[in-house]
C-alpha cells in the first residue's frame, strides 16, 4: 500500500531559482557542519587567542599544549618551517605535531569535504573524487581557505566527469569498463588539478579579495547593520541560503582561522528577531497566531527552526520592518563591543550560539546574549506597535489570514515541513488538507526491509518523520526494519518504501522509481503511517 499524491506544481521566476541555487549551495555545506563545528572547537580552545592559548589567562603555554595542537602564532613559521628545522636538527615526532589542526584542517579537510559533497551531488561517488582532486589544485594555488573555491569547482568538476562519460557510455569493450573508468577520471582530475593550481585558484583568490574588501569595507564605514535590509526579507522568502551559505560562512570562516571567532556567522543565524516577533503575537496577536505563537517561539528560539516565524511575518507584512530594525540592532551591538561566533551555528539555535560563542571567552558570550536580546527587543517593541494599531481590524478580518499566510510560506519555500504542519495543526487546517487530498492506494509486493524518508537536505523535518514511524514501529512489536532519512538527491533506489512530502514526491519518484512511494501532508503526525504499519504487520502475517 502507497499513498501517493499529485505533486504540487511548483512556480518559476527568479525568487523559485535563488531558492533551488540556495538549496543547492547549502546542501554541501550542511552535511559537513559536524566538521565545521570540530574545527570551531579545536581553534577557539587552541589557537594563541582561545581559551587555552598563549595569549589566554587560562592558557596552557608552559606545557606547549595549545602549539601542538592549534599549531602555535604564525604557522607559517612555526608551523612547517618550524617542522622541518625540528626533522633537520633530528628531532623525533610528527610534524603534524608542529603544523597543528587548526590550519591543516581549515586549509584541506573542509574545503575538501564541501567539494567532495558537491561532486557527490551532481555526479555521484565518482563525481566526489573528481571534484575533490581539481579542488586539490585550487586550494595549492591559493593562500587562503578556499571555500568559495570548492563550492564552484566542485560542481564543474563532476559535471565535467559526468559529461565525460557520456562521450563512450555503451561503447566500450567488456572486461575494460574499469581501465577506461578509473584511468579516465584519473587523467580529468589531473588536468582539472593543473588548471585550478594556475587558473582557476588565482581567479578565486581576486574574488575572495573582493568579497572580504566589501565587508571590510561595510564594517570600516559602520554600515554592516545595513545587511540585514536584505538578509531579513530574504529569510522569510528562503533566499537566505544563497547569501548566508555562499558568502557570510566561507567569509566568516577565514575570519575565525585568523581571530578565532566571525560577526558574520550571527547575521543571519541570530535568533533574537524571531523571537522578538512571536513575543509580540503572543501578546498582541490576535486569534490562531496568538494562541500558536508562544509554542512556535520555544522551537524558534531552541531547536533553531527560524522558518517557524515566516508566516506570522507573512500574515502582518509590515512586521518585516520590525525583523529588518531588530537584525541590524543585533548586528550592531556585536560590531560595536566586538562579539562574534567561534563557527558556524547550524540550527540558529540559542544552544547553537551559545556554544559557538562561549570559546573566545565569557566577555563574547555576554556580548553574544546581549545581541539576542537587544534584536529581540527591538523587533518585539515594533511588532508590538504595529499590532496594537491594526488590532481592531484584524480582529474583524482574522478568517483564514493566519492559515493562508502558512500556505503562502510554503509557496515560498516550494514545500511543506514539519514545522509549518505543526502550525497548522494548531489551527486545525490539516485534517481539512488531508481529508481534501487526492489519494490512490497500492499495495507493496516486495517484502519491506527499508523505509527512507526524503527531504530536499535529509535533515530536519525529515529525521523527525522517520523518529515519529520508528516509534509506531517499535509499539507494534515490528523492531527488525530499518528507517532513515536522507536527502532526495541521495536515494539510489535500495529503499523499500519512501516517505515524502506532497511537493516532493514526483522528484523521490524519478531517483527511485522502483520504490513504494508514500505521499504526507504532515511529517509529524500523519494517519498515513498507521496503513504503512499495518501493511507492514500484513505482510508479515502472509509470510507465517
Amino acid at each position: 500500500m502507497t499513498t501517493t499524491s499529485p505533486a504540487a506544481t511548483r512556480p518559476g521566476g527568479l525568487r523559485v531559482g535563488v531558492q533551488r541555487f540556495g538549496t543547492f549551495l547549502s546542501g554541501m555545506i550542511m552535511p559537513n557542519i559536524a566538521a565545521f563545528i570540530a574545527w570551531g572547537f579545536i581553534t577557539m580552545l587552541f589557537i594563541p587567542a582561545g581559551f587555552f592559548g598563549a595569549d589566554s589567562p587560562f592558557g596552557w603555554h608552559w606545557a606547549g599544549v595549545a602549539e601542538i595542537i592549534g599549531g602555535g602564532g604564525d604557522s607559517a613559521v612555526i608551523g612547517w618551517q618550524g617542522a622541518m628545522t625540528a626533522v633537520a636538527e633530528g628531532a623525533d615526532g610528527n610534524i603534524l605535531a608542529y603544523v597543528g589542526l587548526v590550519g591543516p584542517m581549515v586549509t584541506y579537510l573542509l574545503p575538501l569535504l564541501i567539494a567532495n559533497t558537491a561532486g557527490r551531488m551532481v555526479y555521484g561517488e565518482r563525481g566526489g573524487v573528481v571534484a575533490t582532486l581539481a579542488t586539490v589544485g585550487v586550494i595549492v594555488g591559493t593562500n587562503i581557505p578556499m571555500f568559495l573555491g570548492a563550492m564552484i569547482m566542485g560542481p564543474i568538476a563532476a559535471w565535467i566527469t559526468k559529461q565525460m562519460d557520456r562521450l563512450w557510455d555503451g561503447k566500450i569493450r567488456p572486461g575494460f569498463e574499469m581501465l577506461v573508468n578509473n584511468f579516465s577520471a584519473g587523467i580529468l582530475g589531473m588536468i582539472l588539478a593543473i588548471v585550478g593550481f594556475f587558473a582557476f585558484g588565482p581567479v578565486m583568490l581576486g574574488i575572495s579579495a573582493a568579497l572580504g574588501a566589501a565587508v571590510d569595507w561595510l564594517v570600516s564605514l559602520n554600515l554592516l547593520p545595513l545587511v540585514s535590509i536584505i538578509v531579513e526579507p530574504a529569510k522569510v522568502l528562503f533566499l537566505n541560503n544563497a547569501i548566508n551559505h555562499g558568502v557570510f560562512t566561507p567569509l566568516g570562516i577565514e575570519q575565525a582561522a585568523e581571530t578565532g571567532k566571525s560577526i558574520l556567522f550571527l547575521i543571519e543565524a541570530n535568533p533574537g528577531p524571531g523571537l522578538g516577533l512571536l513575543l509580540a503575537f503572543t501578546f498582541f496577536g490576535v486569534g490562531a497566531a496568538k494562541a500558536s505563537a508562544p509554542g512556535a517561539a520555544i522551537i524558534q528560539f531552541f531547536g533553531g527552526i527560524h522558518e517557524i516565524y515566516f508566516p506570522y511575518a507573512l500574515s502582518k507584512p509590515t512586521t518585516i520592518l520590525a525583523l529588518i530594525a531588530g537584525g541590524a540592532a543585533g548586528v550592531t551591538t556585536n560590531m560595536v563591543l566586538g562579539g562574534g561566533l567561534a563557527f558556524p551555528a547550524a540550527p540558529g539555535s540559542i544552544i547553537a550560539v551559545t556554544a559557538a560563542a562561549v570559546g573566545p571567552g565569557v566577555a563574547n558570550l555576554l556580548v553574544v546574549y546581549l545581541s539576542v536580546i537587544i534584536a529581540a527587543t527591538v523587533t518585539f517593541l515594533i511588532t508590538g506597535v504595529i499590532l496594537r494599531a491594526s488590532r481592531k481590524r484584524d480582529l474583524a478580518a482574522e478568517g483564514d489570514a493566519f492559515g493562508a499566510a502558512i500556505a503562502q510560506t510554503e509557496a515560498n519555500k516550494g514545500k511543506s515541513s514539519a514545522a509549518m504542519d505543526a502550525l497548522r495543526t494548531s489551527t486545525g487546517a490539516s485534517a481539512s488538507e488531508t481529508a481534501a487530498a487526492p489519494t490512490t492506494t497500492t499495495i507493496a509486493a516486495a517484502p519491506i526491509e527499508t523505509i527512507v524518508f526524503a527531504c530536499d537536505a535529509g535533515m530536519g523535518s525529515s529525521a523527525m518523520g522517520a523518529s515519529v514511524l520508528r516509534n509506531k514501529l517499535k509499539k507494534a512489536g515490528i523492531e527488525d526494519i530499518t528507517v532513515t532519512n536522507q536527502a532526495i538527491a541521495n536515494l539510489d533506489g535500495s529503499a523499500d518504501v519512501v516517505i515524502t512530502q506532497q511537493q516532493l514526491t514526483e522528484r523521490a519518484t524519478a531517483k527511485s522509481p522502483n520504490s513504494v512511494h508514500v505521499s504526507v501532508d504532515n511529517f509529524m503526525n500523519s494517519p498515513k503511517y498507521e496503513e504503512v504499519v499495518e501493511m507492514v504487520r500484513a505482510q508479515r502475517k502472509d509470510t507465517e
